[in-house]
């Protein structure tokens, strides 16, 4: 299998880490009305990408990717997630992705944090970094998209807009994560993290996050 062929399995939306299950929150936004349509969900993605945790999650994922150990990066992975039901998204998802990836290349990838899971992965198979880390973020990205079909008026058609203006976005905060160094870790969405620790009180849930 090419490298390239490699790289989409490991993040199509096929590949076993359960993602379809979480929200990230998005499911509290759209219960409360702030995310309501293809421009608010447009916002919440660019929010999550530029200032949440999208942009942790991809310079961790390029430490891993360069190599770094990743016991402390997974540490971070988990100290950073605002909420106890963002820390299993990250960490159930993470052991569902090792756990495929030890089954199919038999590699050395204990169960770690999504994005560090992911990144070491990368590493380990010999993947372009910068190349998987934008594919992985355009997937995550997806996979939201697909989260907000399901709990809004939003077609496959808007759906896919959405996710091609975000496209370049992706590309540049691959870049961005690769020049980033550890103080750089973080991020400032406080209206995504409130919602995401609220999820948990919602009387009705879809998803798990």
């Amino acid at each position: 299998m090419t490298s390239d062929l490699k790289l989409h399995q490991l993040f199509s939306p096929a590949f076993p880490t359960g993602g379809f299950a979480y929200s990230h929150g998005l499911e509290t936004l759209a219960a409360e009305g702030l995310v309501h349509d293809a421009d608010t969900l447009t916002d919440w993605l660019r929010t999550w990408l530029a200032h949440g945790a999208g942009r942790s999650d991809a310079i961790l994922f390029a430490r891993a990717a360069r190599g770094e150990d990743p016991a402390p990066l997974d540490a971070l992975a988990r100290a950073l997630a605002g909420s106890a039901e963002r820390r299993r998204e990250a960490v159930q998802q993470g052991a569902a992705f090792a756990a495929t990836c030890r089954h199919v290349w038999a590699l050395d990838l204990s169960d770690m944090a999504y994005p560090v899971a992911a990144g070491r992965a990368v590493a380990l198979l010999g993947l372009d970094p910068r190349t998987a880390l934008g594919t992985m973020l355009l997937n995550t990205a997806s996979g939201f998209v697909g989260a907000a079909q399901r709990l809004l008026p939003i077609g496959q058609s808007a759906g896919q807009a959405a996710l091609a203006a975000l496209a370049p976005a992706c590309a540049a905060a691959a870049d961005a994560a690769f020049a980033a160094d550890p103080d750089d870790l973080g991020g400032f969405a406080p209206v995504m993290d409130a919602a995401a620790a609220r999820h948990e009180t919602l009387p009705v849930r879809v998803f798990r996050s």
